[in-house]
């Protein structure tokens, strides 16, 4: 592996040139541009905002704020597999005529995934700076969000590392996206977006604290998660009329989710390194 990072290195160039062109292309003739980016996470957390505020009593302050600290980092994770998972059936004539480092492919779209990530937290910041002008009562500032690389630099190598699995995967069993689409529209149910992770435990609290820990051995459900507590003022969320005590980022957990990502990157590289020389193979 040391050899192909050496030459993922050399052709650094390379990547940089296919995720701007990878950016470029994304909103090319489009008039909005990034904001196609925007629209689609603020529409998606404003209807879970009035359904949940209004139909499930969540009387949370800064409710908004809660799901699109956690919907961000989900709709990240899902966008980079999802376009990595095409990238190499895509360039495919390319990969047979020319050599250069295969995994560049998938990382191109990861990184430019990630580059609209970091953009979107930008304006995230925004949204929280109007809410707290809204209501200067609660800040929904806190100095955990120094805390934020440490999110970030995980949620990277966990997405990288499942592109190059998923995109080695898709390139000769094109099911594979198929049931890739499925699985990630299951796990924005089963990661603590549209609730919270004070919920969980409470509900798991019946059945023994084991539950927690599965539900956060999830590292997309954990990053999550993390986001929240990072990016949100600490507050007790309020379900139904019922305060439930809020929980500290559990840095165990994120120690596991931390092993977990950096596990999958090292393994999906590994396995896109061995089968990389097929690629020229596929009819």
């Amino acid at each position: 592996m040391r050899h192909e990072l050496a030459e993922l290195w050399q052709a650094r160039e390379l990547l940089f040139t296919l995720v701007e062109r990878e950016l470029r292309i994304r909103y090319k003739n489009s008039i909005l541009g990034f904001l196609w980016s925007l629209l689609n996470p603020l529409l998606t957390v404003a209807v879970m905002w009035f359904v949940f505020k209004f139909y499930m009593a969540n009387e949370t302050p800064n409710f908004s704020a809660y799901i699109l600290a956690a919907y961000l980092p989900y709709m990240f994770f899902q966008q980079a597999v999802l376009d990595s998972a095409q990238s190499v059936l895509q360039a495919l004539p390319i990969v047979k005529k020319v050599y250069f480092p295969r995994e560049i492919l998938p990382l191109a779209a990861v990184c430019s995934s990630f580059v609209h990530f970091v953009l979107a937290l930008g304006v995230f910041f925004v949204f929280l700076l109007v809410i707290y002008l809204s209501d200067p009562r609660v800040s929904p500032f806190s100095w955990n969000m120094l805390l934020l690389p440490i999110p970030l630099i995980l949620s990277f190598f966990l997405a990288a590392g499942t592109g190059l699995l998923i995109s080695a995967l898709n390139t000769f069993f094109e099911d594979v996206k198929y049931i890739v689409q499925v699985i990630l529209q299951l796990l924005l149910f089963i990661c603590p977006v549209m609730y919270f992770s004070e919920q969980v435990l409470a509900a798991s609290s019946k059945h023994g604290h084991w539950m927690y820990i599965a539900y956060h051995a999830n590292p997309v459900a954990m990053l999550c998660t993390a986001f929240r507590k990072i990016l949100v003022a600490p507050q007790d969320p309020v379900v139904g009329g019922k305060s439930l005590p809020w929980l500290s980022l559990d840095w165990g957990l994120l120690g596991l989710t931390a092993l977990m990502s950096f596990g999958v990157f090292v393994g999906g590289y590994a396995y896109f390194n061995k089968v990389k020389w097929r690629f020229v193979e596929r009819p």
